[in-house]
């Protein structure tokens, strides 16, 4: 594939890598930093990493190695580590994010300011002299124009997050005390730190408030700061009117109509200040964040490891090989990359751009226009977020509001994501056959391709087994996938045919070693070495405590390879570029030509996986910190049971109107903003409203997760079809337009199955009256499937319906099948489409409108979607057959003229 810059003058050129990371960092307003600046940031990242794999292997109690001193042992508290994990994100964001690029409103306005005084006083003026210098200081103080240094702003936000972490570590007892005797019980800052009492002592703030307020009101407030400078400025209005609702919220009567629902009791700013930060249950250290915490970084950081090895280029290639001689063959290998990428890429944006850089310049080239290209892209990498078995990390979110064990996310997501990339799939296909665009003339074959990284493969598979098989929970899951791929690109990065002898050796001498120890002293190499060893074991005890260690065995085997053999170089593994980069600066720095030695290359690897976990884990942790607030306001304020009322009020008891309520308000609020912060935010108001219709708990939960995805490629906002354009040098409001187009099959498929919940594999349970509407329905297990009178008719059926809808749609968007496709007969597909994947959305709205006039119709709810459906099916089979026979005809005159 070409790789020529697209500046050199070819438009379908493929953009590089480097213009990749600027597009993305331009979008994200992201800083370019060098220097000391990008040290500290790498630091600071790695470190975050490290915090959070120690997490992840021993949970909250674990042991810091020293080389000289004696090793530390730390045992802390679910809230402190929630609140380092939000303050190193904290500290990332003041050091990756601008506070402003001095464009802004109140930039704008100083600068008239300034201008206006001049004006009327002269530049000679003292007052324009000191309005000048003012100015200047502002902007050294707060302005960086270029994204490119660090300001005494960021500098002070960054020491007020640590302060905040710090105080949580060593005054953890004062913070226990103070759930129960409220934050005044807390002592002031001069007692804290006794030197600063000369200097404040007097002052009367700060002797009036605890030291643990004056933090909590910092810690929101920079909460608040980082959600404005990495999501923007909408987000941080929508959380700050919530806390200004939460103190002022009372002031609404209750005999107002339909506002009155929203009045609630009168709270002070220490009751909502240590809700909002001294609490595990809601606030900015709620559950949000403990998810975060548990599973999302973990996560992150296993999709960077995977990026970081080269799989993300290989999958890539995966594509191409698997559908790039077909028919639209560029577009078709774009969605499955976009799909496998979606599998270690949790971001809309990064995926579209690291995807489309190679995929859209291809789909130009063959024939697609610029629009629809980015739109390709755009759309189906806004489907990695939905996709098993990673997902993003709203997933997880669900895990933890659900109390639904993740594997069975992963059951009940699968249909639903196969459906859409399979609708994208046809829409692509039908707009290479109208435009006539073939597949690539030479693709690297299938089976060559898989044996250059068939172990790619292996820790998706092995996610699998640890979740599904073995049933361990997310994170351990994580845990021991992560390890297995280290251990594996290590083992691959020291394999040669001429070090395999030594490699093989080295793994069965540190394997042996360690079991002798164990059978020998009932310790690891290391216990014996310090002391600490203690009785023999049999052997077949050591055999199973050192069996599963075997990945640790064989890095430190790879290791030893590579450090005897520094030159050799492995002959399937192909390491991200940006390892060799940095392995060669690395070298560069030390002065020794190390630029080629592998196990440098390897060591890279590792720390520049864990520096670029962070940084793509701190918007996503800012996110969820943020949107923590909103439920914390909700919880706090009693809030959630009279919103519920007003929902149900609003909606007239109709299921169609709450739907398209919650679907429009979803995609609406989902514009510009992360799918976690939306999630969150609907979940809270209405994940309740909908149970209380009878909709499924998870099938609720899934429907405001598919609207939130579907914000990121709809028009006027459409961050991710922006990305894509600016890849595909297209329109970008054009490319959202057709983005949308393609992603309408996601917009149904949610209707569908909140409606036919067997689409989803969810099932009621028989004692379902018994039972709280959360608990009603449960996921599908074999005896189900077996049951050939309940899946045949409640999930075969509607599954095979809503395939056969997206291929009704596609016709109906693209406007072709066999042939053209006209308008009549678009309307046509267009119904059928709605009869095969959402009959009873089409009933339901017919019903509601008869209830308008006072007519009851009483049906059964299955014969009746079973009867749409055949309806649909036969309005299908005509069109189809018809569009058929006319296309033969057509071709067959253009035959005749021919010859």
């Amino acid at each position: 594939m070409s790789t020529n810059n697209a500046a050199d003058g070819d438009p379908d050129a493929e953009i590089t890598r480097e213009e990749a990371t600027e597009l993305i960092e331009e979008i994200e307003r992201r800083r370019s930093l060098k220097g000391i600046a990008a040290l500290a940031v790498a630091v600071i990242g790695i470190s975050f990493s490290l915090f959070q794999l120690a997490l992840a292997a021993r949970s909250f109690t674990f042991t810091i190695p020293l080389p000289i001193l004696d090793n530390i042992q730390v045992s802390i508290q679910l809230l402190q580590a929630n609140a380092i994990h939000v303050a190193f994100a904290l500290v990332l964001t003041f050091l990756m994010f601008p506070a402003t690029m001095g464009g802004g409103f109140l930039s704008k306005a100083f600068g008239r300011v300034g201008g206006a005084v001049e004006a009327r006083l002269g530049s000679d003026n003292p007052v324009t002299s000191l309005l000048d210098r003012v100015r200047a200081l502002v902007r050294w103080a707060f302005v960086d124009p270029n994204r490119s240094r660090v300001t005494p702003f960021d500098v002070l936000c960054m020491i007020a997050a640590v302060l905040s972490a710090v105080y949580f570590l060593m005054e953890f007892p004062e913070i226990q005390d103070m759930r129960v005797f409220g934050l005044e019980s807390g002592r002031p800052v001069t007692e804290i730190y006794t030197f600063l009492e000369p200097v404040l002592g007097g002052v009367p703030f700060i002797s009036e408030y605890s030291y643990a307020m004056i933090l909590g009101v910092v810690g929101v407030l920079l909460v608040l700061e980082a959600t404005r400078r990495t999501l923007g400025f909408p987000l941080m209005v929508i959380v700050a009117t919530f806390i200004v609702y939460a103190r002022w919220g009372y002031l609404i009567s209750t005999g107002t109509p339909f506002l009155g629902l929203l009045a609630i009791p009168e709270l002070t700013w220490p009751d909502i200040v240590q809700n909002l930060w001294y609490n595990t249950e809601n606030g900015v250290f709620g559950i949000p964040v403990t998810v975060s915490v548990s599973f999302i970084y973990i996560f992150i950081l296993f999709g960077s490891f995977l990026e970081m090895s080269g799989a993300g280029q290989w999958f890539i290639d995966l594509a191409y090989s698997a559908t790039g001689k077909r028919k639209g063959g560029p577009a078709k290998a774009s969605i499955l990359a976009s799909g496998f990428m979606g599998t270690i890429s949790g971001s809309s944006i990064a995926n579209t751009v690291t995807t489309g850089a190679f995929t859209i310049p291809l789909m130009k080239r063959s024939g697609y226009s610029p629009e629809f290209s980015g739109a390709v892209e755009s759309s189906a990498s806004s489907g990695g977020q939905i996709l098993p078995p990673v997902m993003g990390a709203a997933a997880f979110l669900m895990v933890q509001y659900t109390a639904t064990p993740f594997r069975q996310i992963i059951i009940l997501a699968t249909i639903p994501a196969i459906v859409f990339f399979f609708g994208v799939w046809v829409m692509v296909h039908l707009k290479a056959v109208q435009e006539g665009i073939g597949g690539l003339e030479e693709t690297t074959p299938m089976r060559e391709h898989m044996k250059r990284g068939w172990f790619y493969l292996v820790p998706i598979f092995l996610l699998l087994y640890y979740l599904i098989i073995e049933r361990l929970s997310v994170s351990r899951s994580a845990w021991f996938t992560l390890v297995a791929l280290v251990a594996l690109i290590a083992f691959i990065a020291a394999y040669s045919k001429e070090t395999r002898a030594f490699l093989l050796g080295s793994l069965a001498v540190v394997f042996g070693v360690e079991l002798a120890s164990y059978t020998l002293a009932g310790t690891a190499v290391l216990g014996v070495l310090s002391g600490s060893g203690g009785a023999s074991v049999p052997l077949e005890t050591a055999f199973s405590v050192i069996g599963p260690r075997i990945g640790w065995h064989a890095m430190l085997a790879s290791a030893i390879t590579m450090l005897v053999h520094p030159g050799m170089e492995s002959k399937v593994l192909a390491l991200n570029p940006t390892i060799q980069e940095s392995s060669t600066a690395a070298a560069e720095v030390t002065g020794r030509d190390l630029g080629e030695n592998q196990l440098l290359r390897v060591g890279t690897f590792v720390v520049k996986s864990m520096e670029e976990g962070a940084r793509t884990a701190v918007p996503v942790v800012i996110a969820v910190a943020a949107a923590g607030i909103i439920p914390g306001v909700i919880s706090v304020s009693g809030l959630g049971p009279n919103l519920t009322s007003l929902l149900l009020a609003l909606s007239g008891g109709s299921i169609v109107v709450m739907l398209l309520v919650t679907a429009v308000a979803s995609i609406i609020l989902g514009m510009g903003m992360p799918t976690t912060v939306t999630y969150i935010i609907l979940i809270s108001m209405l994940a309740t409203p909908l149970v209380e219709f009878g909709i499924p708990l998870l099938a609720a939960h899934l429907f405001i997760l598919y609207f939130g995805v579907i914000a990121d490629i709809t028009p006027p906002v459409a961050v991710a079809a922006y990305a894509a354009s600016g890849v595909a040098k297209s329109d970008p409001f054009e490319t959202g337009v057709k983005a949308f187009s393609l992603s309408l099959n996601k917009a149904i498929v949610p209707f569908a199955f909140v409606l036919a919940p067997g689409i989803v594999l969810l099932r009621e349970k028989a004692n379902a009256a018994e039972l709280p509407l959360r608990e009603q329905y449960r996921v599908v297990n074999f005896a189900d499937l077996a049951e050939v009178s309940y899946s045949v008719p409640e999930i075969l059926i509607p599954v095979i319906g809503v395939f056969l809808g997206v291929v009704a749609l596609g016709a109906t968007v693209i406007g072709t099948l066999y042939g053209h496709v006209n308008r009549t007969e678009r309307t046509g597909f267009a119904v059928s489409s709605l009869l095969l994947m959402a009959p009873r959305l089409l009933s339901e709205a017919v019903f509601d409108l008869l209830g308008l006039v006072g007519v009851a119709v009483s049906v059964d709810a299955l014969l009746l979607d079973l009867t749409l459906r055949g309806i649909g099916f036969l309005l299908f089979v005509v069109l189809v057959a018809k569009n058929k026979r006319e296309s033969a005809s057509t071709r067959g005159r253009a035959e005749g003229v021919s010859t």
